[in-house]
């Protein structure tokens, strides 16, 4: 009789890891895919280029099946006995469970580093600056002889103190003794 009762403790056991790997395996391959189909726009849209977007969208399928599979056989070890179907049951919704919430975790890091990247890469494309300026910065001086195309259009150039900060130092053309007619 103690035979048999270990028996039907083995295989009700045996019956929980079954239906644990079963789906758990299904979930992965079943998330894997949607991930991969409707990710492929996404990452599409942050690499900019269709051969990158498929070739990291491939690499991130095979990590997730790497470390989702992973986890799963990690997991599916039960030490104690089981004695019961409902307490294979309850087992089973504990671990199947944690897969879930594995397989979310890695999702959300996965949209959340990408995403991360695609806003870098995008702030870099950008040609304004992503707030307001506060102030103005001082005007680089102008080589000798050279005037600074579209700085003060149709009109002479501003005289008295330097509008963006300091004069610039060292001589100034059209400035001094020699060129300036009220001087003389």
């Amino acid at each position: 009789m103690n035979t048999f009762k270990k028996g039907v403790h083995m295989d009700i056991k045996v019956w929980m890891y079954v239906i644990y790997l079963a789906v758990s395996v299904g979930l992965t391959i079943w998330v894997a895919r949607a991930l991969s189909r409707n990710g492929q726009v996404f990452l599409e849209e942050v690499f900019a280029e269709e051969r990158l977007a498929r070739a990291v969208n491939s690499l991130l399928v095979v990590g997730f099946y790497l470390l989702n599979l992973g986890y799963v056989t990690v997991a599916m070890k039960h030490p104690d006995p089981v004695d019961s179907t409902s307490q294979a049951m309850e087992e089973l919704s504990l671990k199947i469970g944690l897969v879930l919430l594995v397989l979310g975790a890695l999702h959300f890091f996965n949209v959340f580093a990408l995403g991360r990247y695609r806003r870098n890469r995008l702030r870099q494309l950008a040609t304004h600056p992503p707030l307001a300026p506060i102030g103005r910065l001082p005007m680089p001086s102008a080589p000798p002889g050279s005037q600074l195309v579209g700085a003060y259009p149709g009109g002479p150039q501003p005289t008295g103190a330097h509008p963006a900060g300091p004069p610039p130092a060292g001589p100034q053309p059209g400035v001094g003794p020699t060129n300036n007619p009220q001087a003389r």
